[in-house]
């Protein structure tokens, strides 16, 4: 490593309003800042006020809008996220739709992506989360 030493940087929370029994509730933050990235807590397509819609692309925009929501508590946005997981039930039914649905939320450089299936999650009816990594703008 030619001599450059790593520093450590304290993790702090991004919590926005309204989402606070994240923390207090499931113990978990929705966002952790680290060095120079924002690990965001995977979000589905369940809004924060109740049961998920049944239409898939709802479910959808509920995800990254809510994504979009973390980030903004940081003054950041979409341009920023550099991997994006995405977790699906019926991956094969959603496909397309989830491809355009993407597309009108990431920017070139597109983040890394990987499509995984899985066979529920833990809120009955949901058919997608995003867990999503980003890097803070002006990091060396």
């Amino acid at each position: 490593m030619n001599g450059t030493r790593l520093k450590k940087t304290e993790p702090y929370a991004l919590v926005p309003s309204g989402f606070e029994h994240l923390e207090t509730g499931w113990h978990m933050s929705p966002a952790i800042v680290s060095g120079d990235h924002v690990f965001l807590t995977g979000f589905n397509g369940c809004p924060l006020d109740g049961p998920p819609p049944a239409d898939p692309q709802a479910q959808m925009r509920i995800a990254f809008d809510t994504v979009g929501e973390v980030l903004g508590a940081g003054g950041l946005d979409w341009g920023i996220v550099v991997v994006m997981t995405s977790y699906h039930v019926g991956l094969a039914d959603h496909l397309d739709l989830f491809i355009s649905v993407r597309a009108t939320y990431v920017r070139r450089p597109y983040p890394a992506w990987t499509a995984i299936e899985v066979a529920g999650f833990a809120m009955q009816g949901v058919i997608v989360e995003l867990k999503v990594v980003a890097r803070l703008p002006g990091a060396a």
